[in-house]
């Protein structure tokens, strides 16, 4: 688990566990889903561009763990 202070809690830290990817397929679908659910966001809207920068950083982690995985292991 990383330190945590009152003027920052990180998003992911370098020594949480990555959750199991899906296969690369599932993982390019539900990110393509994202990028369509919020391409027409607000971005004056601070909930709705933390909430699209918050899913698409979960879904780009599993893309890049799905694509780890396949390649057999490689990459951090």
């Amino acid at each position: 688990m990383t330190e945590r202070s009152s003027a920052h809690d990180p998003l992911f830290g370098p020594n949480d566990p990555s959750p199991e990817p899906a296969s690369l397929a599932v993982e390019i679908a539900a990110s393509r889903r994202i990028l369509d659910e919020t391409a027409g966001l607000n971005i004056h809207d601070h909930s709705a561009m933390l909430h699209a920068a918050v899913s698409l950083n979960l879904r780009l982690r599993g893309v890049l763990a799905a694509l780890d995985k396949e390649r057999g292991g490689e990459g951090s």
